[in-house]
């Protein structure tokens, strides 16, 4: 029998993650509220159940070798949020207790920097270690031989960070000399050559065939995973409920469907909105508002119904970059002779955009989201395109994902309308509090770089 390398210490690193973090909570709470009169017991067993309770439900220390760096951020960014209101809750009814913001804001931070540090480092030099000794890895052998497997195969060749080994196919229907044999074949040879894994495309096995598998892989310890055969329905994230013994799959809702979510979401919007009103817009509406009046007759802002949340409509407010018309229904052309000069500036540097933080705060529209169309965009292409009407689930946004991925400006065909959709659908089903913050950041560097599309 040839056995396969194990790692000896990755089975370890999540024990110690917890009590690495555990001991940081429970020492720097001493250091940062040694002068609130804080019973030291009362509130280490108090934060230590929080934190247990927290990591258990959001699921902190689920972090696997294919985790993405992005993930354990937001993990990081829940876990946070929810134990500062848990260290928070503790002071009211601590009556002798002195409450200090300043004391818990250098806490958390201080525990969280230590946190995050050892999180990513650790999780770094495990995959540096795969890379470099070849150890650690985990064998996987895939039945069937389908378009999806042949692609995981490949994410299994490209990806050597991910820690596995691609022994071979098992297929009864094609022959190729990646096929190690047939599905008959696949017990002697997972016991052979210590195989960890098997992927299983559903295709090419029956339930008998199956429900052998499952029996096998259950007395061996063996770990038996399926591989979705479509990208339609079984690609997307699913559930699975009981009703009573019987199992349902059904497809997950998408994170902004989650009321948590949904409130981290508003609580940025509104925190954002409100210091670029303070400190940006309560001079650059004066200043534009100048430049606008000397140049054209007629109002500094340009307000305009567009489809909301819900297809509930609103009025989005702009600074206005064009003359006085009777067409703002039709969508902007290049070298539309309506713009006028500073409006040609405002509208390159997204400026004209502005007003729409007002927006944000009345509940119309998000920081970031799909862009909100015009009437007769909508009512045209909400037939012409599947997955259209799903970017009216949430609420539109003054930037989004497809307009900083070179998704804007003028829509002259329908595969323009076809590619926003696309990332607006990507947006909505795979969204994140550190999403958003990424187009924030590359909208404003496009803002600066300048882009084509933007006229």
């Amino acid at each position: 029998m040839i056995l396969s390398p194990k790692g000896r210490y990755s089975k370890y690193l999540r024990p110690v993650t917890i009590l690495f973090d555990v001991v940081v909570i429970t020492v720097l709470f001493r250091v940062f509220f040694f002068e609130l009169g804080l019973n030291y017991l009362h509130f280490g067993i108090y934060q230590i159940g929080c934190w247990g309770i927290i990591s258990y439900f959001s699921g902190f220390y689920a972090v696997y070798r294919y985790t993405t760096p992005i993930k354990i951020v937001t993990k990081l960014m829940a876990q946070g949020i929810l134990f500062l209101l848990c260290v928070i809750a503790f002071f009211p009814f601590a009556k002798e207790t002195i409450f200090s913001g300043q004391a818990i804001a250098q806490y958390l931070l201080a525990a969280f920097a230590a946190i995050t540090l050892f999180k990513f480092v650790s999780f770094y030099y495990l995959k540096r270690y795969r890379l470099a000794t070849g150890s650690n890895y985990r064998k996987a052998i895939i039945i069937g031989y389908t378009q999806q497997a042949t692609r995981l195969k490949e994410v299994f060749e490209t990806r050597s960070d991910y820690g596995y080994r691609f022994e071979g196919f098992f297929s009864d229907k094609k022959t190729n000399p990646d096929v190690k044999g047939k599905i008959t074949d696949i017990e002697s040879y997972v016991l052979e050559y210590s195989i960890d894994e098997i992927y299983c495309s559903l295709n090419e096995i029956s339930n008998t065939q199956l429900k052998a598998l499952v029996e096998f892989a259950d007395i061996n310890k063996r770990t038996i995973k399926f591989i979705p055969d479509t990208d339609g329905i079984f690609a997307k994230n699913l559930r699975m409920d009981y009703y009573e013994m019987f199992p349902v799959l059904s497809l997950k809702k998408t994170a902004l469907h989650d009321p948590f979510a949904q409130m981290v979401k508003r609580a940025f919007d509104i925190i954002f909105s409100l210091l670029v009103v303070i400190f940006l817009l309560s001079w650059l509406i004066p200043l534009l508002a100048l430049l606008i009046k000397l140049e054209s007759r007629g109002p500094v802002f340009f307000k305009q119904s567009r489809p909301g949340i819900n297809e509930k409509e609103f009025f989005c407010y702009k600074f206005r970059s064009m003359q006085i018309n009777e067409r703002t229904e039709q969508s902007v052309v290049k070298n539309d002779p309506r713009i006028t000069r500073i409006g040609k500036f405002i509208r390159k540097t997204s400026l004209d955009e502005m007003p729409q933080f007002f927006n944000v705060l009345k509940g119309d529209m998000s920081v970031v989201g799909p862009r909100p169309h015009l009437w007769s965009q909508n009512n045209l292409y909400s037939h012409r395109i599947k997955k259209y009407m799903v970017r009216l689930y949430v609420r539109p946004g003054i930037t989004g994902l497809a307009q900083v991925r070179g998704s804007r400006g003028e829509i002259s065909s329908n595969e323009d309308m076809i590619f926003r959709i696309k990332y607006d659908v990507f947006y909505i089903e795979n969204w994140s509090l550190l999403l958003d913050i990424k187009i924030i950041i590359q909208t404003v560097v496009n803002i600066f770089t300048g882009d084509e599309k933007a006229y």
